[in-house]
């Protein structure tokens, strides 16, 4: 899928593989950009690092994209974004530059004051964005945060249908079995184990996510700075990773193309 003849790339950004997620939804909707992934898995998960760490790795993360000449970036990672998105912005104002937060808004204006369980990493839960996002909610919603911490690692290592996988989400939603009507996926890499989210919470349970609203901005901030690709066939996905093992590599173009169309 590499085409290095295309134009500027979109680069995209996570902590490791669970920003494969977005990248999906964004070459769906712009098949014809040529996109650099990078993920950072020699240093995920991010959500049990300190804030400053996850700043730290962001940034120079970021940086890196702009060096291979990205020319917008997708933060597709929502603890890096809830904690260094916003000092980006204001290091590289002139960079198209989206990040994705938990897709609390659509579950939240669901009818009837519904009851949405958000999983996410303990960062996430714990940090500001967060925080102000629920509060925006909390009249037209109950909204309950669930730290997940472990999870990345199953999708990190491959494992997104396991029977230990299996275990550890019963686990974690046995609790609020019945009590719930909506989950919403407050991590990118957690979309690739929905299926088995699905399965345990019941058919009546709506999971939502944040992928194709990043996308759709992300399209919508192009379009308006006058960097869309007029190429509708020149699309083409890179793959780069702070581990530098094959295996990864691999894994990452695995995930991408699973489900795709």
């Amino acid at each position: 899928m590499d085409n290095p003849k295309c134009g500027q790339p979109i680069g995209v950004f996570d902590s490791g593989i669970g920003g494969i997620s977005v990248l999906k939804e964004l070459y769906k909707i712009m098949p014809g950009e040529h996109y650099i992934y990078f993920g950072d898995s020699q240093n995920a998960p991010y959500g049990t690092r300190p804030l400053e760490e996850i700043r730290r790795l962001t940034i120079a993360n970021v940086e890196f994209l702009l060096k291979q000449g990205a020319k917008g970036i997708v933060v597709a990672c929502n603890t890096a974004t809830s904690a260094a998105v916003r000092i980006l912005r204001g290091m590289y104002p002139d960079v198209p530059l989206v990040g994705i937060e938990p897709a609390i808004k659509p579950a939240a204006l669901q009818p009837g004051h519904p009851t949405i369980l958000v999983m996410a990493t303990p960062m996430t839960i714990q940090g500001k964005k967060y925080r102000n996002l629920m509060a925006n909610y909390e009249a037209q919603a109950d909204i309950i945060g669930l730290p997940c911490p472990g999870l990345v690692e199953f999708v990190e290592s491959g494992n997104t249908d396991g029977d230990d996988l299996r275990a550890f989400l019963e686990r974690l939603l046995e609790p609020y079995a019945g009590k719930i009507d909506s989950i919403v996926l407050g991590c990118t890499h957690y979309p690739f184990v929905r299926g088995l989210i699905q399965e345990i919470a019941g058919a009546q349970v709506r999971i939502f996510d944040g992928g194709n609203g990043t996308a759709r901005e992300m399209r919508r901030r192009l379009k308006e700075a006058g960097l869309l690709s007029k190429d509708a066939g020149c699309g083409s996905v890179t793959f780069e990773n702070s581990l530098a093992k094959e295996e990864e590599i691999e894994l990452s173009k695995t995930l991408f193309q699973k489900n795709l169309c």
